[in-house]
């Protein structure tokens, strides 16, 4: 098990993005959360097998229709198992 930390830029806001990647990492059986930034970025921290891991970021770096994704910055750390499904927070 890892802990992903991904930060999604460009035009990610206001597009569904949050949903989007609530849906995607559900659908993958990751925990973690999913925020909107100040700086209009969108950052998730998701863990589970680095494999699926990447297929996340995959789709991170695809997006919602209507989003465009400029940059997609990600890190792995060792996972803490402190999540109980997959939230959006504010």
């Amino acid at each position: 098990m890892k802990r992903l930390n991904v930060r999604v830029y460009g035009v990610v806001q206001s597009v569904g993005f949050r949903m989007f990647a609530q849906s995607e990492a559900r659908r993958l059986g990751l925990s973690g959360y999913v925020r909107n930034c100040a700086d209009g970025s969108v950052e998730a921290v998701a863990e589970g097998e680095e494999a699926i891991l990447e297929r996340f970021i995959d789709s991170m770096r695809r997006g919602p229709f209507g989003a465009r994704v400029d940059r997609v910055e990600s890190s792995y750390l060792a996972a803490t198992g402190e999540f109980d499904g997959f939230t959006i927070r504010r």
